[in-house]
């Protein structure tokens, strides 16, 4: 019979190993997908009342610890122009090529305060289920 020092030493099984890096993946997931879920939302956000280009959303997003890449943030931008919440025009930029400046629409307005809502709700019962008032 082994002793526990002996089982100590005893390099943990490859079977062990795997379901660790298993666990620690799925939260690194879970985490991603937590951050997903409220990009639209954020993005909404930061465009109300001010017009924006793609470079500004993407740094007050990192600013704020979300972790976006840029090849997250086009597709949903083109995704939340197509749903009719945003519009983009065109402007010279004194520094480079133009820039595609994106602003929110009345449905996106609209759309934006019934995430708002929800939001708050949402948010309220995550502290209430988590103890965290």
């Amino acid at each position: 019979m082994q002793t526990i020092t002996e089982k100590l030493k005893k390099p943990p099984s490859k079977k062990g190993l795997h379901t660790k890096q298993k666990q620690i993946m799925n939260v690194e997931n879970t985490k991603a997908q937590m951050r997903k879920g409220v990009l639209e939302y954020c993005i909404l956000s930061i465009l109300n009342g001010q017009d924006k280009y793609a470079s500004e959303i993407l740094g007050t997003l990192k600013d704020a610890k979300m972790l976006v890449v840029e090849g997250t943030i086009y597709p949903l931008l083109t995704r939340l122009k197509n749903a009719g919440l945003l519009n983009y025009r065109w402007e010279e930029s004194t520094s480079g090529p133009p820039r595609k400046y994106y602003t929110l629409t009345e449905t996106g307005k609209l759309f934006l305060k019934e995430l708002d809502t929800t939001w708050d709700e949402l948010r309220k019962a995550t502290n209430l289920v988590t103890k965290n008032k």
